[in-house]
């Protein structure tokens, strides 16, 4: 997906977002801020886009999102239980209304058999809790992991919000 077609995602995202009234949050590891990024490249971002909160290291998913260090050592940073807690932690520290996670092994190297290069957990949660978690496989080098993450990401917040009740 070029440049522009995540341009064009991102601003679909937040026309959902600012029809149903609702801002959104973003939790992020190995995309290092670039669904922030993406969705405060659109003008008007500030209607539907909260806060960013790129937590790369595992103390920051506990200070600033809450994932407690029993999830971290019974599953890892890299788990649909991390993502989900990441997703749940950035709704209690904002105002917004939806948030989305992503935690995983961008490459090239930091993979294992179990969590091999390309593993990326996901999670959407709204008000009632997290809606879903999801883990996807991506091909690619670094880049190509992360982008994929991005759109994989966004394009979750969009089949999700017509089953987010506005709250």
């Amino acid at each position: 997906m070029s440049t522009d077609e995540l341009t064009a995602l991102a601003a679909r995202v937040g026309a959902q977002l600012k029809a149903q009234g609702m801002m959104l949050a973003a939790a992020e590891s190995c995309t290092g801020g670039w669904v922030a990024q993406a969705l405060t490249a659109i003008a008007g971002s500030s209607d539907w886009f909260e806060r960013g909160f790129v937590t790369y290291s595992d103390a920051a998913k506990r200070e600033m999102l809450g994932v407690s260090a029993a999830t971290l050592a019974a599953h890892g940073a890299v788990s649909e239980h991390t993502a989900s807690e990441m997703a749940t932690g950035a709704l209690a520290r904002s105002r917004a209304q939806v948030a989305l996670s992503i935690t995983g092994i961008a490459g090239p190297g930091g993979g294992s058999p179990q969590k091999p290069v390309g593993m990326v957990c996901f999670a959407w949660a709204g008000s009632q809790g997290v809606l879903a978690a999801r883990t996807q496989h991506f091909d690619g080098d670094r880049e190509s992991v992360r982008r994929q993450s991005v759109l994989f990401a966004l394009q979750g917040v969009l089949e999700l919000l017509g089953g987010v009740p506005r709250s």
